[in-house]
């Protein structure tokens, strides 16, 4: 087999191909694992010699422990900062090296060719796995992924139906629906929703919670008190400033998730609202913030570390050829009652 010349440099996912094994058992196979058979061993070494593979000094000077590339595009909230430290936390304990990167730009995004060139930098760097937070997935880099060997698992994926990704998550229409069923045990007959973006699914499984408790308790859905835009405080005060603006305002408004609740208490103490004497609010994520709010907020609970820390646990299994018993894995969630809600106002 001639030798590549020094233009077309032989790349580590070339010898794997070559080899007939894994981009991962090959890189391992480099890095002087034990875990690969002998045979195998022998293969993939034959190959590298016989097409001239040269490592990168820099990198290759020592074996290394595996790493597991983490893509997210926010890292200013909460919820994201707990979710790290869960993934923080279960790489540690496995030896696997974290590598936080924002989601790739144009060309890797559109580009199949590029976003493989893009994951096998990554894979040379000792790579195993990528864990991708709250975003979405852009085509190329999954069929690149899928080229590579290199599991995918996707914590609050934007699109639970994308089959070629194993999604974790929460139980997020139980989640919708108890914090809604809590305000209306308490009373509650006008309850507002405010939520993420439409297209995001996480957002549309608690909203469609939120609906099922209004129709289980007979309450018609008010479309004037539903709002769907962003996860963030500014849009929670804005749409709340709205709402409550209202000649029949809510006396209960559920949140998406945390940051909103946020902006909804923000926006009350703006107007000079009592919470929870004369609104109640709910949150989502339960997120260390609901402790410091005044009043302290009543929110449903995801488990965010676990879901980091199964991210982890579950990539790393996936890279050693153990495939989960489901694609879409989910935790429970619970409501954690707090001072944010109370009875509802008399009319």
């Amino acid at each position: 087999m001639p030798r590549r010349g020094r233009s077309e440099r032989v790349t580590l996912a070339d010898v794997a191909r070559l080899a007939g094994v894994s981009p991962t058992t090959a890189s391992k196979v480099l890095n002087g694992r034990s875990d690969v058979g002998a045979r195998t061993r022998e293969r993939v070494l034959a190959v590298m010699a016989e097409l001239g593979y040269r490592p990168t000094t820099a990198r290759h000077t020592r074996p290394r422990e595996r790493a597991i590339l983490t893509v997210l595009d926010f890292v200013e909230s909460r919820y994201a900062g707990t979710v790290l430290q869960g993934i923080l936390l279960a790489a540690n304990a496995a030896q696997a090296e974290l590598l936080l990167r924002l989601p790739p730009e144009d060309p890797a995004s559109t580009s199949r060719t590029a976003a493989r060139a893009w994951l096998e930098e990554r894979q040379e760097s000792g790579v195993v796995g990528m864990i991708v937070l709250a975003a979405a997935v852009p085509d190329p880099v999954l069929l690149a992924a899928e080229d590579l060997g290199l599991p995918v698992v996707a914590i609050d994926p934007i699109d639970t139906t994308e089959s070629r990704v194993v999604s974790i998550g929460s139980t997020n229409w139980a989640g919708g629906r108890s914090a809604t069923e809590h305000l209306i045990k308490l009373g509650h007959r006008r309850i507002a929703w405010i939520g993420g973006p439409l297209g995001s699914a996480p957002s549309v499984e608690r909203f469609h919670g939120y609906q099922a408790a209004l129709d289980s308790a007979g309450i018609t859905p008010d479309r004037a008190l539903v709002r769907h835009e962003a996860f963030s405080f500014e849009a929670g005060f804005r749409h709340a400033l709205d709402l409550l603006s209202l000649d029949d305002r809510p006396t209960g408004i559920v949140a998406g998730n945390d940051e909103i609740a946020l902006g909804v208490l923000a926006a009350a103490g703006r107007l000079g609202i009592a919470v929870p004497r004369e609104l109640s609010v709910t949150g989502f994520d339960d997120t260390p913030q609901t402790e410091w709010t005044t009043p302290r907020l009543t929110s449903v609970r995801q488990p965010l570390a676990g879901m980091g820390r199964m991210a982890v646990e579950t990539v790393l299994a996936m890279a050693d050829g153990v495939q989960p018993a489901s694609r879409h894995l989910q935790l429970a969630t619970t409501l954690s009652v707090r001072d944010s809600t109370g009875p509802a106002p008399a009319s």
